[in-house]
């Protein structure tokens, strides 16, 4: 799968190889240098693979767009347990190479690991697995995130499930257990003779963000001096994560935060990145303040989910003039399959009661339904269901394909657009 990768990229790795970088910061220096020749600013877009459409979509988009396309899978969504879309590191990998193939995409694909660190897949939390145990399993997911061509790894180690309620994790702790898995990785790479990668570190969610100037300084310092300490002066992340107004609740992006962080990493040679960037109301400001990047993924999963809504009203307007059949419900079963999974509990506000859905607002139930459904993609009865359907359209000669992709890629494109990437290709 590395090889693979390197033929689909080859022009810009061999460029970003002559000048010892690894692809994602390659990119970065060209457009910085582009910057200054031209007085554009530039943000990279990052889609979170939630679905085997999301990915698909992401791909005819970056072609369609002529742009750079940044993969973010987390490893609740791709892992050596193949992750709630059924795809290990391998898999994805030669995935993103079929769809690629499909289109002729012959422009840059990063592929990137999202939060990786203890806890932060939610069978570590779940099961109440102990630190070491955490801890090794990610270790173990990088390795074959490496192993399969990755270009860029989160590191974030900012979650520790033995702390009490209330009590945040200390900065010094995330930054020293950040450094044991770069230290691990690095090693593992080095030994293995694979291609340099790229580093992301840390979250917007740790002591209420790196919005903290005073806790995001010394979490950049204490970085600095330990990778120093352990003879990895040439490696150094290119993106970290910060707090920059945008969550699962808010989609107002905070320009003035955004632009101070930016001032004081860009010194030490990253970019911010910001996360929960679906549905923002200001997406143009993103390149306009300086950010490196930004992630997208349950606003890819809602119109997915949308878009089906719309074809099962079809459904039933053919069945109801006699032109199919039997209908398959398809919203029903993915209410059901949301709902029985459990994993809405994970979003529920603290005045929330996780006991009875149905309690819940209307408005409530609907966006937890949204959001839960990239959970719920690969189970076999919403699979069979999702398939009936399409077979149903497809017969009557309706591209359903067309339709749920080109739903998610119009999506996409306003980021294309917004974050100045239209085009770049050419350009790197």
């Amino acid at each position: 799968m590395y090889i693979a990768l390197v033929v689909m990229n080859k022009n810009l790795r061999v460029k970003a190889h002559s000048e010892g970088l690894p692809l994602m910061d390659y990119i970065l220096k060209r457009i910085k240098d582009l910057e200054k020749n031209t007085g554009t600013k530039r943000s990279i877009f990052a889609a979170c693979p939630n679905s085997r459409a999301v990915l698909r979509a992401a791909i005819r988009s970056a072609k369609r767009n002529n742009a750079p396309v940044k993969f973010a899978a987390t490893l609740n969504q791709v892992d050596l347990d193949g992750g709630y879309t059924g795809m290990t590191p391998d898999e994805f990998v030669r995935i993103i190479k079929e769809e690629a193939r499909k289109v002729n995409l012959t422009g840059p694909v990063i592929i990137a690991v999202d939060h990786g660190g203890p806890w932060l897949k939610d069978k570590h939390k779940t099961e109440n697995w102990s630190y070491d145990q955490s801890m090794s399993a990610v270790k173990q997911s990088f390795e074959a995130a490496i192993a399969a061509g990755y270009d860029l790894l989160h590191v974030d180690p900012t979650v520790d499930i033995t702390l009490g309620k209330g009590e945040n994790i200390d900065i010094d702790t995330v930054a020293e257990r950040t450094l044991e898995l770069i230290e691990h990785t690095e090693n593992f790479r080095r030994n293995n003779g694979y291609k340099r990668i790229s580093y992301e570190v840390g979250t917007e969610e740790v002591h209420g963000g790196l919005a903290d100037m005073d806790v995001f300084k010394r979490f950049l310092n204490l970085l600095k001096s330990g990778l120093r300490e352990r003879n990895l002066d040439d490696v150094w992340p290119c993106f970290v994560v910060g707090k920059v107004g945008t969550d699962l609740h808010t989609t107002l992006f905070d320009a003035s935060v955004a632009r101070e962080l930016t001032s004081v990493a860009e010194p030490f040679g990253s970019m911010i990145k910001g996360h929960y960037s679906d549905n923002v109301d200001n997406p143009e400001d993103y390149p306009a303040s300086g950010m490196g990047a930004a992630n997208v993924g349950p606003e890819f999963t809602e119109k997915e989910y949308d878009v089906l809504i719309e074809l099962d009203v079809l459904e039933e307007e053919l069945f109801d003039k006699g032109e199919i059949a039997k209908r398959t419900f398809i919203k029903d079963i993915l209410w059901e399959a949301v709902i029985s999974s459990n994993r809405w509990k994970k979003w529920l506000q603290e005045d929330e009661s996780p006991s009875d859905f149905y309690a819940l607002s209307p408005e409530r139930q609907e966006w937890l339904i949204k959001t839960g459904c990239r959970y719920i993609w690969e189970e076999d009865r919403v699979v069979a269901t999702r398939s009936r359907l399409m077979e149903n359209l497809n017969g009557k000669g309706i591209d359903t394909e067309i339709i749920v992709t080109s739903a998610i890629e119009s999506a996409m494109d306003r980021y294309y657009e917004k974050f100045n990437l239209k085009g770049l290709n050419d350009l790197l």
